[in-house]
């Protein structure tokens, strides 16, 4: 049993929690979308929101089948409640995020007590990559929450050993988010939890677990909730099944066919960057003996984790495609391992956990310097002050609630001072996340849309020889591709006549239509001269242009 909270107690945990929740959904919507996920993603739920069509994705008006549909069903309907917006685009992601770290925090309050469930929350909450992963427009956060779940589902069903009514409905609870999964990306969502019971059962020499997970009732519900989409998308698009089972999985682990190669130690700097301001807890965790774990469960729960974090680096380190994404699912699981961990942890030893981050912060306050002296050479210097200033607020934020979190280490209160380092971190990294808008304008359409502002809602906007994902977005309207294919070739080969396959096409189409537009990089232009384009430059940033009939 644990003590009663004070007053104040109860005050404090609420304001922090609602301080964290408000600036984690706050944060969605001040940047531009950035090319290309951010753009793709939310251009097809745009799509799918105007269109009607809930079982055939469309980007930029073209067939386009290489994810499932879950994300762009719930961002149709982020769309739908909120309005076309940068929130609205990122609400899954965030939403997601934000669940995940719930679902983790109340997994540890139910297997260890409220303090590590405060604790867990704290952890998962501040988490570099958790975060950064939850604000960004990508698959991953759905697919980790779905994982989370699913990982989650298992630990609470294993340690019910007492009430099999409630283990099986654990475990029912674990296929149906697995089906989540499947739909958010793929199959990965089922091979992951599946290996990892397989390993974890070689692992205890345990082969009733094979059984205990309810492979029967459970596959009807994961066949009930996933099958559906997948047969009738089948049905209303011939070749769609190996074009996604075969291309976009097999494919895609197996070969450099996306041209996303990467060395077998690709993951490690992605995990001790993403784990801040907790990577110091990495070594404790390993380190930590069986023999010191209080009961049973406890060590079914840290082995579990272990496979689940193991087998998930080594299938992505394998892969002929990476991204440093992919491991994001690993995060929650460390996150429910460290705070196991923690019940073991003296409140004087937890000042070196805080060492890491200190170290990094204050090389990223000297940075902050730096930066408004030389600025970057790739970036204007506007940029690069901005980057700076937020570079010294965040430091500052980070140092101030580190202040804080040592004198509750002082005063023994472990959690109380979880809690303030893990906030210091966040606001800090929100912060500096902020201002990456500064950058990522750089890498989006907003300003191209602008300057369409005035003409014609119908005129037809091409996209010759270069596409970014964010412009039908911003544009509210797709664009027509002029000899550029890439990830289109599928829906191109479908459906040839939503786009132009050479400049000659293109100029004839130009020179016979009426008010038009045309997005191209600087080395088109000269191309376009040449051919005779009449043409009239209405936006021009150094990098992209857009010319319109004069």
């Amino acid at each position: 049993m644990y003590e009663p909270l004070l007053t104040w107690q109860r005050v404090g945990l609420a304001a922090l929690a609602l301080l964290f929740s408000f600036v984690w959904f706050l944060s969605l919507g001040t940047r531009s979308l950035v090319s290309p996920d951010e753009g793709r993603y939310a251009t097809i739920a745009l799509e799918m929101m105007r269109s009607g069509d809930w079982v055939t994705p469309r980007l930029n008006g073209i067939l386009y089948f290489e994810k499932p549909a879950l994300q762009y069903w719930i961002g149709a309907l982020a769309f739908h409640v909120f309005g076309i917006s940068e929130f609205a685009a990122r609400f899954w992601p965030g939403l997601a995020g934000w669940l995940t770290v719930v679902a983790v925090g109340s997994t540890a309050w139910r297997l260890w007590g409220r303090d590590a469930g405060v604790q867990a929350f704290a952890l998962a909450g501040s988490t570099t990559w958790i975060i950064a992963n939850s604000h960004f427009l990508t698959l991953d956060a759905g697919l980790t929450l779905f994982l989370t779940l699913a990982l989650c589902s298992f630990l609470l069903a294993e340690v019910n050993t007492d009430d099999p009514l409630v283990q099986k409905r654990w475990f029912w609870l674990a296929w149906a988010a697995i089906a989540g999964a499947v739909l958010s990306k793929g199959l990965v969502g089922l091979v992951i939890p599946g290996a990892v019971i397989v390993l974890l059962a070689l692992w205890q020499r345990d082969p009733k677990l094979l059984l205990r997970v309810r492979p029967i009732s459970g596959a009807l519900i994961f066949l009930a909730i996933a099958a559906p989409w997948f047969v009738m998308v089948s049905m209303r698009n011939p070749g769609y099944a190996e074009f996604f089972f075969i291309h976009e999985h097999f494919a895609r682990y197996l070969s450099n066919v996306h041209r996303r190669e990467g060395a077998w130690w690709y993951y490690i700097p992605v995990l001790l960057a993403g784990l801040l301001p907790w990577t110091f807890s990495l070594g404790a965790v390993l380190l930590t003996r069986a023999a010191n774990l209080r009961t049973p469960a406890d060590l079914t729960v840290r082995r579990t984790l272990l496979v689940w974090c193991g087998f998930i680096i080594v299938f992505f380190s394998i892969s002929g495609s990476k991204l440093p994404s992919y491991v994001l699912p690993v995060f929650p699981a460390l996150a429910l391992l460290f705070a196991q961990q923690l019940r073991q942890v003296k409140a004087k030893a937890l000042r070196w956990h805080a060492v890491v981050p200190m170290v990094l912060w204050a090389l990223a306050l000297a940075a902050s310097f730096k930066l408004h002296s030389g600025g970057l050479e790739d970036v204007s210097q506007e940029v690069g002050g901005k980057f700076a200033d937020a570079l010294f607020v965040g430091a500052a934020l980070f140092f101030g609630f580190t202040a804080l979190s040592w004198w509750s280490l002082a005063k023994k209160w472990v959690s109380a001072a979880i809690l303030l380092m893990a906030m210091g971190h966040f606001l800090g990294s929100t912060v500096v996340m902020q201002s990456h808008d500064h950058y990522g304008q750089l890498k989006s359409a907003d300003k191209i849309a602008d300057a369409l502002v005035g003409f014609p809602p119908d005129m037809p906007v091409y996209a010759v020889r270069n596409y970014d994902q964010t412009l039908p977005f911003y544009l509210r309207r797709s664009v027509i591709l002029v000899e550029y294919v890439d990830e289109f070739e599928f829906g191109q080969k479908r459906e040839p006549s939503k786009s132009i396959a050479t400049l000659d096409e293109f100029v004839s189409r130009w020179s016979q239509s009426g008010p038009a537009a045309a997005y191209l990089t600087h080395g088109t232009l000269p191309v376009l001269r040449d051919l005779g384009v009449a043409m009239r430059i209405a936006f021009d940033d150094g990098r992209q242009v857009v010319i319109v009939k004069p």
